[in-house]
């Protein structure tokens, strides 16, 4: 602990310490610039005789003392130990080799390896991922060499006084938040406000003007527009102050990568999730591995970690030869500076590949790695091929001994750790980014929670293997199209200002190969673009699942540093906390223990392995982070790596420990720590339990795209894709966690952020009261009746001001947000698509699910196929979403039909009511025109339109027959027998 009233060296931040007299060690008696013993006596032996803050000698008296303190610091001179986390490479991935394939390349461990390694006393334990001794402190005064582990830019000792160039560096700026123009936010503001006001005279004026000839459906009409007005509120407030920020990578190597100086920058650890490589194609896993480990960023900074939660073999094969051509890819894209980096998508350009590249050698290098990707390609497509069919005997190695994982529900944790630090190289003799394999352990009868299983099993090896202070994770399809894109996400993690509460940095989402009118609105550019600006201006983005960078200390359940405690009272907007409230404040009041503990034991240095190992037991850090020892050790450094005397068979098998499917059981996995369980949408959760403990976002949208994936174009797996996550956002919504009330007594969400979380809920209720107001049109059609009465002129300025207040609120945001009317549209379009169909789905399946536990499935069918660019585009797969707006559709056409035919009956008075219904009608129609065109798929497919037509038609001419006989000319008998005249025959 820190004595009172002793100063920190303005050096190396320990303690100045005391002289032997008991008073406070000064160095130089003129500025008495706080110095420790161990750094002065550095510049003493640097031939530094003067002070670095005044310039005058340091006194002789004070080198007096030189002999005493040099025999103090004669046995720590020795060669410096490389700190960083590429040391604890293990050593038998340096036997296998590359193409090894036979059992020693995969470190398989049972059950009773896992129970050693995680049973162990803790003395020997903690000796192993500690080993610190005593002279701890005279080590960091050390000299260093060239591989030693960074030290941050306060502690280094220069040999000459700091010059204005590195005060700049270092006073300069890394990111600036740019805020929305007054011009453009001002009016989208007034307008919103406006838009409120004229929302409220609008029910004012439908509740007390009700249709009593049409009343059911008058008030169903009534309590769909409320819910639309709440689901409006819920999505516009969120974007009322958004932001946007601009970054600066120059400013940031200035200030973590000086010439001559030890590079800086923290180190990341990426995780890629895979788990079918027959639906997920290897080829474009390894694309996203090698876009990885070709990234514009120091090579002993990078980890990749691939989870193969399908124990494929086939993903295991492919990744061998992914690193081998690695060694060739990673060379050629550093030196001619190639975007993006991955090479199926860098060979698919359609662009001048000569642009900006001068080296005279480009052309043939480019020319001898196309050659080298496509004999590649054969290769791993060759794989695939021989893949589609499993052997009745299993997969077997060439060793002859069959692969661990033929029973993908039932098999041993797998590791294998490609290329390293003090693996191969490329082809140019440098050293490549660590690149590791990662099968969990699965038995029968433990839950795995699928994804976010796999990624909480990432965390843990990450932490056993390297432990960078940071995370990226991808999806496998998800490729880094800009090699700079760390560099931008650590301007804002590595910012002393703005980085010490952020939890991650979330790059918005872009996608290759979808058609130019983007149909089904798979970009989402509205979300991306408008929705996350907004909540960056308030708490930060949500976590959208891939192109996210972590700072591991947020997944590890602990609050943000400067956060204070929680108060021990709720707040005044909820009084009445209930049981689980109090559950949460007593949780985070014990991890808020945990921490200090954590902390206390760094800053002690006099406490002995024993005393540590008792400290540890009592905190009770193995009920939160599981049994292992090497991992609560990882937690202990704030700033990444791996202890120097950790021994790398020790950390196989560690590593080995904390995938077996066990090792959760009992531990705060999945409830606080790591991804969070509980819903297919843990992406939505994680980001929320985060920002409830205080945490906030930051939304970086660099120029250039920073990762590109694939998204469904067809319509059908568009929809069962919404399905999805609309099915997540029911499970959150009944469970635990509904962000209604989970995290109120805290206050730690801002409330804007709140609603914006209570919005990604709800909205798939959105659908009931949505397929009932596309119903009522067609209604009124048929039956002749109307949902608003007769209009007044106050009535009709209400009705054009609420329209014109959605119009221009919309123009307004498109102003700021750069968002293009075509997107808008299209976004409204699926809206209504995606809620007619999956969302109703979704709320049913949900409640189904959480409420009864049965669990539906939707099964999805391919009809029709074409190879074309957009093929997919044009694919008819027939599922049971199809239907509901199907329908709607027919029943809308339906009732335009039966309306005009009523009118050319009715004479020219049946005209005006008519406008309205239809109009009303179109609206629907419109909206769904693209389902109605993705039911049609080409023009030129004849079956598809003659059988819809056919059966539009139909119906058309019989309730056009009925609607025009019984339901219009109603004349009852008296009237009959009074027009009618008798004949006398």
């Amino acid at each position: 602990m820190t004595e009172s009233g002793v100063p920190l060296c303005n050096i190396c931040g320990e303690q100045v310490g005391l002289n032997d007299n008991g008073e406070v060690f000064v160095a130089c008696h003129h500025c008495a610039v706080p110095i420790c013993k161990d750094c002065f006596q550095h510049e003493i032996n640097e031939g530094h005789t003067a002070c670095l803050s005044c310039g005058v000698p340091y006194q002789a008296r004070t080198n007096r003392n030189d002999d005493d303190i040099l025999d103090e610091d004669d046995d720590v001179i020795m060669v410096s130990e490389d700190h960083s986390a590429m040391d604890s490479q293990p050593s038998s991935s340096q036997d296998v080799g590359l193409h090894a394939r036979h059992l020693s390349s995969v470190s398989a461990v049972d059950n009773e390896v896992n129970d050693e390694s995680g049973k162990s006393s803790w003395k020997s334990r903690l000796k192993s991922w500690k080993g610190k001794d005593k002279n701890s402190k005279k080590k960091k005064a050390a000299p260093k060499d060239e591989n030693q582990a960074p030290v941050p830019p306060q502690q280094h000792m220069e040999d000459k006084r700091p010059t204005e160039g590195d005060a700049a560096a270092v006073a300069a700026p890394l990111s600036v938040v740019i805020p929305i123009s007054k011009s453009k936010l001002a009016p989208y503001r007034i307008v919103i406000i406006m838009r409120l006001i004229i929302l409220g005279l609008f029910f004012h004026y439908r509740v007390t003007n009700p249709v009593e000839s049409a009343f059911p459906l008058w008030l169903t009409s009534i309590i769909c527009e409320i819910w639309f007005a709440f689901s409006w509120v819920l999505d516009q407030f969120p974007k009322w102050c958004p932001v946007n920020r601009q970054t600066f990578i120059d400013n940031l190597s200035a200030r973590f990568e000086r010439e001559g100086e030890p590079c800086q920058l923290a180190a990341v650890d990426f995780f890629v999730s895979t788990v079918d490589p027959l639906k997920e194609p290897p080829l474009i896993t390894a694309n996203t591995v090698l876009s990885i480990l070709a990234i514009d960023y120091p090579v002993d900074k990078v980890s990749c970690y691939v989870s193969d939660d399908g124990a494929s073999m086939l993903t295991f094969e492919s990744l061998v030869e992914t690193a081998d051509f690695a060694r060739k890819w990673v060379p050629f894209c550093k030196k001619f500076s190639i975007e993006p980096r991955a090479p199926e998508f860098y060979f698919s350009q359609k662009i001048d590949y000569l642009k900006d590249k001068v080296q005279p050698s480009f052309v043939k290098e480019r020319r001898a790695i196309k050659r080298e990707y496509e004999e590649y390609k054969v290769r791993v497509n060759a794989m695939v091929a021989k893949a589609q069919k499993m052997p009745e005997e299993g997969w077997t190695m060439q060793d002859g001994t069959p692969w661990p994982g033929n029973n993908s529900r039932d098999h041993p944790g797998m590791i294998q750790v490609f290329l390293g630090r003090s693996g191969a190289h490329d082809t140019e003799g440098n050293e490549l980014p660590r690149l590791v394999y990662v099968s969990r352990e699965k038995r029968p009868g433990y839950q795995h929670h699928k994804k976010a299983g796999a990624e909480n099993a990432l965390v843990r090896v990450s932490a056993v293997l390297t432990n960078a202070p940071f995370i990226l994770n991808l999806d496998c399809d998800h490729y880094v199209n800009n090699s700079k894109a760390v560099r931008e996400a650590m301007c804002f993690l590595m910012d002393p200002e703005v980085g010490r509460d952020v939890c991650y940095v979330q790059f918005p989402q872009r996608f290759d190969g979808i058609d130019r009118s983007d149909r089904y609105a798979n970009r989402n550019t509205v979300f991306f673009d408008v929705n996350m600006k907004g909540l960056d201006g308030i708490q930060g983005p949500v976590y959208v699942g891939t192109g996210c960078v972590f700072n591991r200390q947020a997944l590890y359940g602990y609050s943000p540093p400067s956060m204070p405690n929680l108060p021990s009272s709720s707040c005044c907007c909820c009084p009445s906390k209930s049981n689980k409230d109090v559950s949460d404040i007593c949780r985070d009041a014990k991890r808020a223990e945990i921490s200090a503990a954590l902390c206390n034991l760094k800053e002690m240095d006099n406490y002995n392995e024993d005393e540590r190992s008792v400290l540890l037991s009592q905190t009770g850090l193995e009920k939160t982070f599981g049994s292992s020892t090497v991992f609560i050790g990882s937690t202990l450094m704030e700033n990444g790596g791996v202890p120097e005397s950790a021994d790398p068979a020790m950390l196989i098998k560690e590593a080995i420990h904390v995938i077996s499917c066990g090792y959760e059981e009992k531990t705060d996995w999945g409830k606080e720590l790591g991804w969070i369980y509980g819903s297919v949408t843990e992406d939505i959760l994680t980001g929320f339990k985060m920002q409830c403990r205080g945490w906030r976002s930051i939304y970086c949208m660099p120029l250039r795209p920073a990762f590109k994936g694939s998204a469904p174009i067809n319509l059908s797996d568009r929809l069962h894709q919404v399905l999805r996550w609309a099915l997540g956002s029911i499970e959150i919504f009944l469970s635990r966690h509904c962000p209604l009330w989970y995290g109120c007594a805290g206050g730690r969400l801002k409330w804007l952020q709140r609603m914006a979380y209570i919005n990604t809920i709800v909205y798939p209720f959105t659908s009931l009261p949505l397929i009932a107001y596309c119903t009522l049109p067609a209604i009124c059609l048929l039956t002749g009746k109307f949902i608003i009465p007769t209009l007044s002129n106050v009535a009709s300025v209400l009705f054009l001001g609420l329209f014109l207040s959605i119009i221009v609120t919309s123009v307004l945001e498109l102003r700021w947000s750069g968002v293009t009317i075509e997107d808008l549209w299209r976004n409204e379009q699926f809206w209504v698509i995606g809620g007619v169909s999956a969302h109703l789905f979704a709320v049913f399946q949900g409640l189904l699910k959480m409420l009864a536990g049965v669990d539906t499935n939707f099964t999805v069918t391919a009809k029709a196929a074409e190879d074309t660019e957009f093929g997919e585009l044009y694919i008819v797969k027939w599922t049971t979403l199809l239907i509901p707006p199907t329908t709607l559709i027919i029943i809308n056409m339906v009732g335009v039909v039966a309306g005009f035919s009523d009118a050319l009956n009715g004479g020219y008075e049946s005209w005006g009511p008519l406008f309205g219904k239809v109009f009303f009608a179109f609206w629907v129609i419109f909206h769904l025109y693209p389902f109605l065109k993705g039911l049609m798929g080409r023009q030129n497919r004849t079956p598809t339109i003659v059988v819809l037509w056919s059966v539009l038609l139909a119906s058309v001419f019989s309730l056009i027959w009925v609607k025009i006989n019984p339901f219009v000319n109603k004349i009852d008998d008296a009237t009959l027998a009074d027009t009618c005249v008798a004949i006398d025959c």
